[in-house]
C-alpha cells in the first residue's frame, strides 16, 4: 500500500534562483574582489544545504559579472553543489545599466533562466557594487523594472565602501532599507553570507497570504544581523558613517 509519504515525495520541487550581480570594475581590484570570491565560495555549501533540506524548493545559483561588458559565469542557473566558482577578476568600467538589461533578458521565460511560473518561486537578487554606473543606468533599470519576475523578486544591494552610489542601489532594490554598506573585508564577507543565506531561506518558502512580503522579511533579518557585524551598516541610518573604509 502506498503511504501518504510516498505520494508527497513524488511531487516535483519548485525552483528558487539566487542571482549574484557582481561589480568587477577596476576599483574592485585587490582585497574587495578577493573578499567577494572568498565569500561566494564559502556560501555555496550553505546554499546547497538549504536546498537539499527544503521539501518545497531547490535552490539554483546564477552569477553575472559586470565591468565594461557583462558576462554570466554559467549559461544557465546551477544547483549550488554543481556551481563551481571561478574567481572573477576586476578591471574596466561599471556598466550597471547593461547589467540590468542582461538580467531582464534572463528573467524572461522565453529565452531566459526562469521556468514556468508554477515551477518557480520569485528569484532573489543580490547586487554588489563599489562605485557608480558609467553607462545609462536609468534606461537599463527602466527595462528591468517592467519585468514581472523582477517586480516580485527579493532585491538586496551591498554597497562596498563609501564610494558606492547608494542612491543608484536604492533605485535598484526599490528601497534604501535594502541597501547595506560595508567598510572592510571581513564585513563584506559576512554580509554576503548573511544576505545569500537569508534570501535563500525566505525566498524558497511557500508564502501564505497576509504575511509581510519576502522582501520585508529579508530586510528585517539582515538589518538585525548587521547590528552585530563590525564595519557594516544599513545605508539609511548613515548621515555620517560610524565606520571608515579600511580595505587593506
Amino acid at each position: 500500500i502506498m503511504s501518504l509519504l510516498d505520494e508527497t515525495v513524488s511531487v516535483p520541487r519548485r525552483t528558487m534562483t539566487l542571482f549574484f550581480m557582481i561589480d568587477t570594475s577596476g576599483s574592485m581590484a585587490g582585497s574587495k574582489i578577493g573578499a567577494v570570491n572568498d565569500a561566494v565560495v564559502n556560501v555555496l555549501p550553505m546554499l546547497d544545504e538549504i536546498s537539499v533540506t527544503n521539501p518545497d524548493a531547490e535552490i539554483k545559483v546564477a552569477a553575472l559579472e559586470f565591468s565594461t561588458s557583462c558576462s554570466w559565469l554559467y549559461s544557465e542557473p546551477k544547483l549550488a553543489n554543481e556551481f563551481v566558482w571561478q574567481d572573477v577578476q576586476a578591471n574596466g568600467l561599471t556598466s550597471l545599466g547593461a547589467a540590468c538589461e542582461e538580467l531582464e533578458n534572463k528573467l524572461s521565460r522565453s529565452k531566459g533562466f526562469m521556468q514556468s511560473a508554477s515551477g518557480s518561486f520569485a528569484p532573489a537578487i543580490i547586487l554588489l557594487s563599489d562605485g557608480a554606473a558609467t553607462d545609462n543606468f536609468d534606461a537599463g533599470l527602466a527595462k528591468l523594472k517592467a519585468n514581472n519576475w523582477f517586480k516580485s523578486a527579493i532585491k538586496v544591494a551591498i554597497a562596498i565602501g563609501d564610494d558606492a552610489d547608494k542612491d543608484e542601489l536604492a533605485k535598484f532594490t526599490g528601497t534604501n532599507e535594502a541597501v547595506f554598506t560595508v567598510h572592510n573585508i571581513e564585513a563584506l564577507k559576512q554580509i554576503i553570507r548573511v544576505v545569500a543565506v537569508t534570501s535563500s531561506q525566505i525566498g524558497s518558502k511557500s508564502s501564505t497570504a497576509g504575511e509581510t512580503t519576502k522582501q520585508d522579511q529579508v530586510i528585517s533579518e539582515v538589518q538585525n544581523a548587521v547590528d552585530n557585524i563590525d564595519g557594516a551598516e544599513v545605508a539609511t541610518k548613515v548621515d555620517g558613517s560610524s565606520y571608515a573604509d579600511d580595505w587593506d
